[in-house]
């Protein structure tokens, strides 16, 4: 089916890779975003060599390589002692495993790249201010209906419009998310403002109880990037956007490692957000329509894999409608194809968040000595996730 007009409903990551293959694989695509500007919050993000080959396919291999880091491996943290409980070993060893590289990227930068791809290939088929508020089913196409009263027919819609997706609801209706008790905070650091020698080209997990901090170099190593997740029953919003108090992250953190105090020390602001988890879906498509990424498989962030998982969503929906006779019948292949692979790395998410917020010292203790005992257990949990190449297994764009 090559005469198709699609609509992607977000302009995320999600959003703008699938519309960067749709177009390179020669549809009518437009993207429908109800910000009043492109951009991305500023905040790291890992992709792994599963989510690193859909982006050398539609030709951001080399553009991504310069604005990435690459880091050497992932040190697993005592929480007070600084000690190092495992080591990870990344870089060379993954690409030797995987074939691709690990990587840490500012999503600004990511966001970028996707857009500036898919504006290269349809210039000024971004719509800004495009709130959807409603989709109808005609038939053999679909009509969004937008905030301020506009009206856009196409023959399909992609809903990669985020946790909060209103093509979701619009589809199947309210979703049921259950707070986990557990807070993120986030920041950033200026490499420069950290004791010469404290932080490595590396990625660094420290796990204590309750809480666990993770952060690693952007930009060419000049930022670090930082995430703090804690217990906390008392903060219950879900958004990115929400600034945080400074001098709330440091009681959360206090008594930790120097390292920790020195990059929460180091930061001008925070943002905090609450974590919410949901059951997989057991359906994403309805008619002309179709879920992409956080709008349908919404999942915690413990195994790195939102982004990475809605990279590879695109990729594979394109390859469904270039390989079906209709659409009805394309999204329900892109359905069965996706829906158990994130399913699995969504209840993946939940138990690995269970094991990185312990509370008990004697299970705390068994966990690292496992990991002490055993420095490729973590690798070989992975391998499924990182192998996985839909690139080969559904062809060239």
């Amino acid at each position: 089916m090559k005469s198709l007009r699609v609509f992607v409903v977000g302009a995320g990551l999600g959003g703008l890779t699938a519309a960067a293959c749709l177009r390179r694989a020669g549809y009518d695509v437009t993207v429908f975003e109800q910000a009043a500007a492109l951009g991305e919050v500023g905040a790291g993000v890992q992709i792994g060599p599963n989510a690193v080959r859909v982006l050398q396919e539609i030709g951001l291999g080399e553009a991504f390589e310069k604005v990435a880091v690459r880091p050497s491996s992932l040190d697993v943290c005592d929480w007070k002692s600084g000690g190092i409980i495992n080591t990870i070993i990344l870089g060379e060893t993954y690409e030797a495993r995987y074939g691709l590289p690990y990587y840490h990227v500012h999503r600004a930068d990511l966001h970028a790249l996707l857009a500036s791809a898919f504006e290269t290939m349809a210039p000024d088929r971004i719509r800004l201010n495009a709130k959807c508020v409603g989709l109808d089913q005609l038939g053999s196409e679909i009509r969004l209906t937008f905030a301020d009263g506009t009206t856009a027919v196409g023959d399909v819609v992609i809903g990669a419009d985020g946790i909060h997706s209103s093509v979701r609801e619009g589809l199947f209706g309210p979703d049921n998310p259950r707070f986990t008790g557990m807070v993120a905070f986030r920041g950033t650091v200026p490499f420069e403002r950290m004791p010469p020698g404290m932080i490595e080209r590396k990625g660094y997990n420290w796990s204590g109880p309750d809480h666990h901090f993770v952060h690693y170099l952007l930009k060419g190593g000049s930022l670090v990037n930082c995430v703090g997740v804690c217990d906390k029953k008392d903060w219950r919003v879900e958004s990115w956007s929400v600034e945080g108090d400074m001098a709330e992250f440091r009681r959360e953190f206090a008594g930790w490692h120097e390292t920790i105090q020195s990059l929460i020390d180091g930061m001008d602001r925070c943002f905090k957000w609450a974590l919410y988890d949901r059951e997989p879906l057991d359906q994403w498509s309805r008619g002309h329509a179709t879920l992409l990424g956080d709008a349908c498989h919404p999942m915690l962030p413990f195994l790195a894999q939102g982004a990475c998982m809605a990279i590879e969503d695109g990729y594979v929906l394109t390859h469904c409608l270039r390989t079906n006779d209709n659409v009805v019948d394309a999204l329900k292949a892109y359905e069965a194809i996706r829906l158990p692979r994130v399913s699995r790395v969504q209840l993946g998410a939940r138990e690995r968040g269970k094991t990185l917020h312990m509370t008990d010292p004697k299970a705390m203790a068994e966990r690292n000595a496992r990991n002490a005992a055993d420095p490729e257990l973590r690798t070989r949990e992975m391998d499924w996730i990182y192998d996985h190449d839909v690139v080969a297994e559904y062809g060239a764009l």
